[in-house]
């Protein structure tokens, strides 16, 4: 009897995507597993951050560009005749390389999002359990409404903008780069952070850090001027690479 899998909860099919004449990301496959984390590897330039920011339609509010191919989001076209972009960010959320906290509270940092989707239930136990999920709570609890996003350090930051992320409860969490600009405890914290929030929330990360994907992922998948190499288990990735070029990348013979 074969297992039952269940369906990608993203996949691009021969998704290609340009920003004026450049070709930035050319004809992609790819399934995301639902509920699992999938890294993203490759180096500078050779589309990773541009596919995952297609997957929540940031790449719409950029001059010039233009898709062709399908991504699917449950099944249904995300770039489908009708699809309100802002309920697509609600429902895939993303995390970026630069801790972005606003200029407001802790507790506003984290309650905006409620507020502008009309959230009507009680807010304080709202904001308190995203925090939680973020692991951030403990550490600003008695300082909700005094600190600022700009008073924490570059790690909580990050944590904050995740707990601002999760507070809408998407299905999918996008992270660009998350760790880059933090030094190796801040790290830490945000890749245990990551195998936690597996547990209901897929997640995508984008990573230049080899060591980190195979810490952190399920499924790495490997992209190269535009393309996808290959993509699959990640210690199946690393260990008996299927692609000569993913092999020579992560043996560190370029990149």
């Amino acid at each position: 009897m074969s297992e039952h899998v269940a369906p990608p909860v993203l996949s691009t099919r021969k998704f290609s995507l340009w920003y004026g004449s450049h070709q930035a990301v050319i004809e992609v496959d790819l399934d995301i597993a639902e509920r699992q984390i999938t890294a993203i590897i490759g180096p500078s330039g050779c589309g990773k951050s541009t596919l995952i920011r297609a997957f929540n339609r940031l790449n719409d509010l950029i001059p010039g560009v233009r898709t062709a191919g399908q991504i699917l989001f449950r099944g249904e076209p995300l770039y489908g005749r009708g699809v309100d972009p802002v309920e697509v960010r609600r429902r895939i959320g993303m995390v970026f390389q630069k801790p972005n906290p606003f200029p407001k509270s802790v507790f506003e940092n984290v309650a905006f999002g409620l507020r502008i989707n009309g959230f009507r239930g009680d807010l304080k136990a709202k904001v308190e359990e995203a925090l939680a999920r973020a692991a951030l709570l403990d550490e600003v609890k008695g300082d909700l409404h005094r600190k600022t996003g700009y008073d924490l350090s570059g790690g909580q930051q990050q944590r904050l903008c995740i707990a601002r992320a999760l507070a809408v409860d998407p299905e999918v969490l996008l992270m660009d780069e998350p760790c880059s600009a933090l030094d190796p405890i801040a790290t830490a914290k945000i890749e245990d952070l990551i195998r936690e929030l597996a547990s209901s929330v897929t997640v995508v990360i984008v990573t230049h850090n080899m060591q980190q994907a195979a810490r952190v992922s399920d499924y790495t998948a490997f992209m190269l001027l535009g393309e996808l190499v290959e993509c699959g288990p990640t210690r199946e990735l690393f260990t008996r690479p299927k692609d000569s070029r993913t092999e020579a990348y992560i043996t560190g013979r370029f990149g």
